[in-house]
């Protein structure tokens, strides 16, 4: 078998790739396209294409597609042969420039938000050539930007790479202010950690609720879940291991640089972190993690579940996004040295970082918004749907030394003793790692908590680098016309951070005494998608995005649409399937067991007339009652369901779920799930928690 130096990589058409088959011309031409943003040169696409075609056929490819990210969330893609047609009947492989710069899907199945009307259905696919080619099951993928006719973009890509350059545009002018004129570009970095649990087939088939919605909404819970921490960053068990083992090859293979794996806190759940690259590439390469976890898990009778809260009462699932800026020399902009005190360059940016996080917290909640994110926020195993952030003891120190304008008296590296002279000794990080934060300092990047783990990554990205990007362009603006450089920086960094501690905070998010401190300091907390989404459309928001050209107001417009449609077609069909489950599966099984149980004691009366019978009759009692509470509360939520159809827009409906629908699903459940309990094992029409979350072996 290859080693993993050998067969890393070996299906990206990547630069060591490149710079084997294309000319020295065409390789300086492309390479300056990828590493200094500059505009691709229309002459070298027919070469590349020729060179690209011939190596995805030497794998063995015979196919290709414009490989895109519309506003499903997921991935898309229409494959075309490379053949055509050859003189003598027969067929050669040909692939063009123009066939590898653009394409042209059907847009108009896809979510457009009102941007386009469902006859008109051309729209177009533009190379990205910053996001490496790759081969996938014998389809050459060309990673691509989405637009519509109009050239309003219909996906997540283009607005992602639209706030890479509003970022790099404004941080280009703060390093030329402090002198560095060689940086060409400045890029955020990004590594999202990935959790999902896995589970068997069988018991997947089995769930109604898993298959249609991918959660169950029903599920007492289990003697033992996760309160014994036994399960986190325990032993892998060998059938997760085998499968680990044949995702990390998959992914290797796809230049996706797997790092980490791990057992997570809830059973049946892990994890898979990545090594950091640039931010759209990142995205390019979480959306095919998820759907290479989802084919190798079937490979392997399993199947991975990445919905942010599929078993009520044990952990969700996130995503968390770790974010830096570098530029292509290589320097992390976020990194505070050996004396973060003394480094003007790293305060300015990491003021222009709490500025952005605290002007813009509502995009931040707003770009990790959804139905089933809403079930993991604030419920003490995620963040809080308030946003704030966690500096750590030192750089808390020296801001608050800044903001007084008094000296700093720390900034000695802290020896760590464990007290035991055979282990080794070593100096204590500068912060602790806050697992409550929304937003955290982990040593030279932020680590954002909140996104959801079948989110995609673009959403979050779009928002923190374009809210950067703006606290940039003011704290450019301003010193640029400055006469005294130094004391003008040093006046912007102290007023920065008087005006913005509100954000900062290094407790525990969990505490309800913070949300009450927060709601005191001003901080938003938007608890539900319905709360949250319609802010995306607030002025201070459109301007923002709107002046750095990331989004125009028709594709904020047709965001926010879509986000809410998202929403409650999701909760619609979660309603439905609950009503059904419960009136033809729950119900019956419930009411055979009772009946059951009744007859059983009317035998046993008239066999022992003496005996009383009185646990029987208790029980049944109990699950006549539960019947009728189930039914009611299936009706009531049919109601529920029957009234979305009356509501004059989709910022009404979602309103009406959120305030009718929901509770309405709670009550079904919480009698379902007590019926449970009380009703013998074989009669229960589909596998409980116990079941599923222990399946794996």
């Amino acid at each position: 078998m290859d080693t993993v130096p050998e067969y890393f990589g070996s299906m990206v058409f990547n630069d060591r790739v490149m710079k084997s088959v294309l000319s020295s011309a065409v390789y300086a031409s492309l390479k300056k396209t990828i590493d200094e943003n500059v505009e691709l040169d229309p002459g070298v696409a027919n070469a590349v294409a020729e060179a690209m075609k011939d190596w995805a056929v030497s794998k063995g490819a015979t196919h290709f597609t414009h490989w895109f990210q519309p506003l499903t969330g997921i991935t898309a893609e229409k494959h075309d042969g490379f053949i055509s047609p050859a003189p003598d009947g027969g067929v050669i492989t040909e692939f063009s420039g123009k066939e590898l710069i653009k394409g042209e899907p059907d847009a108009s199945s896809f979510p457009s938000g009102g941007l386009r009307a469902t006859f008109e259905a051309r729209g177009y696919t533009a190379w990205d050539p910053t996001s490496y080619a790759f081969i996938k099951e014998k389809t050459l993928c060309i990673p691509t930007a989405f637009c519509s006719y109009g050239g309003q973009a219909l996906d997540k890509k283009t607005p992602l790479l639209r706030s890479m350059e509003a970022l790099n545009r404004q941080a280009l002018r703060i390093l030329r202010l402090f002198g560095n004129d060689t940086a060409k570009c400045v890029r955020p970095s990004v590594g999202p950690e990935q959790e999902y649990f896995l589970i068997t087939k069988e018991m997947y088939d089995a769930r109604p609720d898993l298959r249609f919605t991918g959660r169950t909404l029903f599920g007492a819970r289990p003697p033992k879940g996760q309160e014994m921490d036994d399960h986190y960053f325990g032993a892998i068990k060998p059938r997760v291991a085998a499968y680990m083992e044949e995702l990390n090859r998959e992914l290797w293979a796809h230049g996706v640089m797997a790092k980490t794996e791990h057992n997570e806190v809830a059973p049946a759940q892990h994890e898979l972190a990545p090594i950091y690259t640039t931010a759209n590439v990142a995205t390019d390469h979480n959306q095919l993690t998820m759907e290479i976890m989802q084919k190798v898990a079937a490979r392997h009778g399993l199947v991975c579940l990445l919905h942010e809260k599929p078993f009520a009462g044990v952990n969700g699932s996130g995503k968390h996004n770790n974010w830096s800026i570098s530029t292509n020399e290589g320097q992390n902009l976020l990194s505070p040295g050996e004396t973060p005190y003394e480094n003007a360059q790293f305060l300015l940016f990491l003021c222009a970082v709490i500025r952005a996080v605290d002007d813009y917290q509502d995009l931040l909640r707003i770009s990790v918004a959804s139905a089933g994110n809403d079930h993991r926020l604030g419920a003490s195993e995620a963040p809080p749907a308030v946003v704030s952030m966690f500096l750590g003891d030192e750089l808390t120190e020296i801001l608050n030394a800044i903001e007084n304008d008094t000296p700093y008296k720390g900034g000695k590296n802290t020896l760590l003793k464990l007290g035991v002279d055979v282990l080794p000794r070593f100096n204590r990080d500068t912060t602790d790692r806050n697992r409550t934060s929304p937003f955290a300092f982990t040593g030279n990047k932020f680590e954002f908590r909140m996104v959801g783990s079948s989110d995609s990554i673009a959403c979050a990205n779009i928002m923190l680098n374009s809210a950067v990007a703006e606290s940039l362009r003011v704290f450019a603006d301003r010193l640029e016309g400055s006469a005294d450089f130094e004391t003008a920086l040093h006046d912007l960094i102290r007023q920065t951070v008087r005006a913005h501690k509100r954000i900062l905070f290094n407790g525990n998010g969990y505490d309800e005494a913070w949300i009450r401190e927060a709601a005191a300091r001003g901080l938003h907390n938007y608890a539900t998608t319905p709360d949250c989404i319609p802010h995306l459309l607030d002025e201070k928001n459109v301007a923002m995005l709107t002046s750095h050209g990331v989004f125009s107001k028709e594709e904020l417009r047709s965001r926010c649409e879509i986000l809410l449609e998202n929403y409650c077609k999701t909760v619609t069909i979660e309603a439905n399937t609950m009503i059904g489950m419960a009136l033809t599966q729950i119900m019956p099984a419930v009411s055979r067991f009772a009946a059951d149980t009744a007859r059983g004691a009317a035998a046993k009366k008239a066999l022992l007339p003496d005996v009383h019978c009185a646990y029987e009759t208790k029980l049944v009692g109990k699950l006549s009652a539960l019947t009728d509470l189930i039914d009611g509360a299936a009706e009531n939520l049919q109601t529920a369901v029957a009234a979305l159809s009356g509501a004059k827009n989709v910022f009404e409906e979602s309103v009406m779920i959120r305030d009718f629908v929901l509770p309405g699903m709670a009550a079904l459940r919480a009698h379902c799930d007590e019926a449970e309990t009380l009703t013998e094992k074989s009669y229960l029409p589909f596998p409980t928690y116990g079941d599923i979350l222990f399946s794996v072996r």
